[in-house]
């Protein structure tokens, strides 16, 4: 199908994609790389009377892996992530995830905070950005603000982020040494989307587990941390045993299970258990 019609702007400036939302209010869309809004728009779910493309502004398409902070431009491309050499070394958890997603065209066009706005219930980033307890940095008419990533994904493709706001940047502290992470998917064979997805990254101190997180999608209407699952590791062992136990609890306290014809409700929070375990014994794997 074809989209209605609607207005196009090109802003080259952060300042000035805020002044039109300002001015268009509800009926602008902010376009990133597309892979969601388009198609909504191809089948008219949505018809945003503007569309306001942020191509233009590159200082938000930077990923820094600094010492102490790694911070991601909204703009940042899914395959800017995945090639980042440094990334590799300092987080190695965020390529990974990057990698998992869709496929080459996807990757280079899609973005990371693209993805994160739209907050698909089965999309890869959440569950990385919970585990690694991300901040993200918005931007609107009365100026900055973060917001920790836990209190971003509010309910199903609901963030906490007005319509006069944009998303500019994530930050993430750059994990100590003996720290090592994982991402561990079963995808749509379609889309290539989560059915479950887990991540998890930790830090060992002497081989018992000095901290851990745990983000798991594609379960339940928003990607949630398994806090249950990361309670139950803290400040003990590491080891095949002490992760089977924790494992089990990886969808303690979820209430709302997604039930399609991929996957029922129980299926997806026995997949949470075994890719929580995948994850984490890789993860420690790569800790030591």
């Amino acid at each position: 199908m074809i989209p209605s019609p609607f207005d196009y702007h090109a802003p080259k400036t952060l300042r000035k994609a805020l002044s039109l939302l300002q001015e268009h209010g509800g009926d602008a869309k902010i376009l990133a790389g597309g892979h969601s809004l388009i198609p909504l728009m191809k089948l008219r779910f949505a018809s945003p009377a503007t569309l306001i493309d942020l191509g233009g502004i590159t200082g938000l398409r930077k990923v820094v892996a600094g010492n102490e902070t790694i911070s991601i431009g909204a703009l940042a491309t899914h395959y800017a992530v995945e090639s980042h050499r440094l990334l590799k070394s300092r987080c190695g958890l965020l390529p990974e995830t990057a990698s998992a997603i869709g496929d080459a065209q996807v990757r280079n066009r899609g973005t990371v905070g693209g993805s994160l706005v739209h907050a698909d219930p089965a999309a890869d980033w959440p569950a990385t950005m919970l585990a690694l307890n991300a901040q993200l940095d918005i931007s609107g008419p009365g100026g900055e603000r973060s917001v920790a990533v836990g209190d971003f994904f509010e309910d199903l493709l609901t963030v906490a982020i007005g319509e006069d706001e944009i998303l500019t940047q994530v930050r993430i502290a750059t994990p100590p040494d003996n720290s090592g992470g994982a991402y561990v998917k079963m995808h749509q064979s379609a889309s290539g989307f989560a059915i479950c997805g887990v991540a998890a990254q930790v830090t060992l101190d002497n081989g018992n587990c000095a901290s851990v997180g745990i983000g798991v999608t594609g379960v339940s209407p928003v990607a949630y941390r398994a806090s249950a699952a990361e309670a139950a590791l803290q400040g003990g062992p590491l080891n095949a045993e002490t992760i089977a136990a924790a494992a089990g609890k990886a969808a303690d306290g979820v209430d709302d299970f997604q039930e399609d014809h991929h996957a029922s409700g129980d299926y997806r929070a026995h997949l949470a258990g075994v890719f929580t375990r995948q994850a984490l014994a890789r993860a420690a794997e790569r800790a030591a």
